[in-house]
């Protein structure tokens, strides 16, 4: 097995993680933090919009399965990407999408995948999602690892009111 890191923002980690875990070849979905310069971040201080941390999700998976430019159609089905202000519910810098590369093929594989989007003309505002080098990870706190199968009501309710669910129903005609 060739295991591979791949770090995506996509506004609250907690809807980040379920998209990933149901396909072969991910190994590890954790909800963290990263971007920023402080080590060791809390959640509470992160969403202070301070630290220049955003929420994220680093995926270990094994790239002989499942590979990243798959993993990259993935993460551009879970979120907005012309937000530039976070993400549905959730503002401010904490929240705001962002691919974080590993590898000048990540950075390649990321701006192709970036480039066809805004060439598919999906959407009426332009791409805002950043693609940026990937800095220290620091995962989040144990209670939101996992968060949508330890919390499922809770959970699915966050999903679906903070309007994420119909955005992608209606952007990519599938539920989640």
């Amino acid at each position: 097995m060739t295991q591979s890191v791949a770090t995506f923002a996509g506004g609250c980690f907690w809807c980040m993680v379920k998209p990933f875990h149901r396909y072969e070849g991910v190994v590890s979905v954790v909800s963290g933090y990263t971007g920023g310069d402080i080590a060791n971040p809390s959640y509470e201080l992160v969403c202070t919009n301070t630290t220049g941390h955003r929420e994220a999700v680093q995926i270990t998976f094994d790239d002989t399965i499942i590979s990243y430019r798959e993993l990259l159609d993935i993460f551009w089905r879970q979120i907005d990407p012309t937000d530039s202000g976070g993400q549905f519910f959730d503002r401010g810098e904490s929240y705001q999408t962002a691919i974080y590369y590993h590898t000048t093929e990540q950075l390649e594989l990321a701006e192709q995948s970036k480039s066809a989007l805004e060439v598919e003309n999906k959407f009426a505002k332009s791409i805002a999602t950043d693609i940026l080098p990937a800095k220290p990870f620091y995962a989040a706190e144990e209670g939101h690892q996992d968060y949508y199968m330890k919390n499922p009501t809770h959970y699915n309710r966050y999903a679906t009111g903070s309007g994420r669910e119909q955005f992608k129903i209606d952007n990519w005609g599938e539920e989640a």
